[in-house]
Formats: structure tokens, sequence, C-alpha cells
């Protein structure tokens, strides 16, 4: 039996501490659950432009360690930046967001996220203050309901 075709949307809140990788894996599964999603994609878009989103490494924690350092090699922030409104670290966490992702695309199979067995995904924090940051949700397929 061919079930139709759905979407559904939601907005999760992501505080930050600080810099660096946060786990939201388990927010999106669990909505996907929620909305008893089957078989379709789920695309993931973080709404600022100083924090951005990843699929990563979720066993080793050196590993995002070493990619934060390789971040910060790459856009220092003690370079003489004209764009500093909001602090040595503002213009860096552009400069990051643009090589990394503001969205996603994931498959959903079977009601699960299709990742790797050492795979997350992650909200990347640019900015060394804590934030609130929304990532915007979006489900396009079928239910099992």
């Amino acid at each position: 039996m061919e079930r139709p075709f759905f979407q559904s949307t939601t907005l999760i809140q992501v505080k930050t501490q600080a810099k660096g990788f946060h786990m939201i894996t388990g927010e999106a599964e669990q909505w996907l659950r929620e909305i008893g999603a089957e078989m379709g994609t789920l695309t993931l878009f973080v709404r600022h432009t100083s924090a951005s989103l990843t699929v990563q490494e979720n066993a080793d924690p050196t590993v995002r360690e070493d990619l934060t350092m390789a971040m910060d090699e790459l856009a220092p922030e003690d370079r003489p930046y004209q764009h500093c409104n909001e602090g040595p670290d503002d213009m860096p966490a552009h400069i990051k967001t643009m090589l990394t992702d503001v969205s996603l695309t994931l498959p959903v199979i079977e009601g699960r996220l299709d990742l790797g067995m050492w795979q997350g995904i992650y909200l990347i924090e640019h900015r060394a203050q804590r934030h609130q940051r929304a990532v915007r949700l979006l489900f396009q397929g079928t239910a099992l309901n």
C-alpha cells in the first residue's frame, strides 16, 4: 500500500555555551518519531550567519577539537578585519560559516536517519559567547500513520 506524501516542520532551539560542536542528532530523531516519519528527507537549516551545521564523527571528541582548531587557523581572530562590531570573533565566525554549511539534507529510511555508525549531526557555534540558535527542521516524505 502506497502511503501519501506529507510535509512537516518544526523549529528547535539550541543553547550553546561556547565555541564548538553541539550534537543535535537526538532532537532530530525524536521529532521524526513524533511525526511518524517513514521514508523521505530531513532538511535542517540554521537561521544564523555565525553558526553552521555539519555531519561529523560522533565517537571520538578529539576529532571535533581538532576541527575547531583547524577552523581557528583558517579564520584567526587576530587579523585586522573591518567587520568587528561584536568583538574579535565576529568576522571569523562569518568566515567559518561560509566554509561550512547552513543547511543539510539527510535521508530518512524506515523512520530513522540514514547516518553511518560514527556520524552525528552537529550545530557548530563559531562565537565564543553563549547563544541560542534556531534550527528549522523540514521532513518531506511518507508517514507511518
